[in-house]
């Protein structure tokens, strides 16, 4: 299961409701910021995340309404707050663009607080842990090397009870055994093999965060059948004209394109000022029934086996 927490949602400048683009995906111990607007740190504060193992941040793209809150972030971490070490992924433009803004302006040729890999993203899988993995996809906005990120869990065997009762298979150490994958040996020297008491693959839940984009040409296969999928809405279809010739995504497209593709539920961002937040729903909603414009701090858990469900703070 994932949890994202939207710390901003607003396009290009912040607004009164709405800070600049940046969200945090958690998953079990770990935490993934994405994007780092102006104000992400008292974003994080406010939310109650903090900065506790915030250590990996991925950068969708080089424009400033995305990475000019490195430049706090690190000099919070110099003064008041301390991690292990710090990984800031993108593309080769968009680290450029953050090397000058750390070590031109922020460091001055001082060292960073913590060991600081600046890791120049490729496409496919970036990182893989025990039960999920994150991969890069290439998205087509303004400027070289912009990416998307698509959070995978793996896929699962269920366990089949019945079929391990009528086998004579004890609960215990033995069952978790087989689904670890190990064939177990019972007390009448029998010999069980994993298939024989576990089902079909279950494919895990997978969440894709576009960043900015302009066409979803080539996202097809990342997007197909997600659970959620987070994609920008700066425009609407009255102005398709305008997103044409600022690499940016209509309301309509996004929901058109979720409809397509068999999307769980449609996950609006990046939401311009010039538009109320009720004509971006009600455009999204003529092609696709479960789109929501998110806010920040808006809070959603995403599961394979559930729709996604908004998280009501306590």
């Amino acid at each position: 299961m994932f949890e994202i927490v939207f710390l901003g949602t607003s396009a290009s400048a912040p607004s009164i409701h709405r800070g600049l683009s940046a969200q945090v995906v958690m998953v079990k111990n770990h935490r993934f910021l994405i994007d780092c607007g102006e104000g992400t740190q008292r974003q994080l504060l406010k939310s109650g995340i903090g900065f506790k193992r915030l250590n990996r941040i991925f950068i969708t793209h080089g424009h400033l309404d995305h990475i000019l809150g490195l430049g706090g972030l690190m000099s919070t971490f110099m003064r008041w707050e301390s991690i292990d070490s710090l990984e800031i992924w993108g593309g080769r433009w968009a680290l450029d663009r953050v090397q000058d803004l750390i070590y031109g302006v922020v460091l001055r040729g001082a060292t960073p607080p913590m060991p600081l890999h600046l890791i120049d993203v490729k496409a496919g899988i970036m990182l893989e842990e025990a039960d999920f993995h994150v991969s890069a996809i290439p998205v087509t906005h303004r400027g070289r090397g912009c990416f998307g990120y698509v959070f995978q869990e793996k896929p699962r065997r269920p366990f089949l009870v019945e079929k391990a009762e009528a086998l004579g298979v004890p609960a215990g150490p033995e069952r978790a055994k087989l689904v670890r994958g190990a064939a177990i040996t019972l007390a009448d020297g029998r010999i069980i093999q994993p298939d024989e008491v576990l089902g079909e693959d279950i494919p895990g839940a997978r969440v894709v965060f576009t960043g900015d984009i302009a066409k979803t040409e080539g996202i097809e296969a990342a997007a197909q059948n997600a659970h959620a999928l987070v994609i920008e809405a700066t425009y609407l279809d009255e102005d398709s004209d305008l997103a044409d010739q600022f690499g940016h995504m209509t309301a309509g497209r996004a929901a058109r394109f979720a409809a397509e593709m068999n999307v769980g539920t449609l996950l609006l961002t990046h939401v311009s000022r010039r538009y109320r937040e009720r004509d971006v729903i009600e455009e999204a909603e003529r092609y696709f029934p479960h789109v929501i414009v998110v806010r920040d701090f808006d809070r959603f858990s995403v599961a394979k086996d559930r729709p996604v469900r908004k998280v009501v703070a306590e």
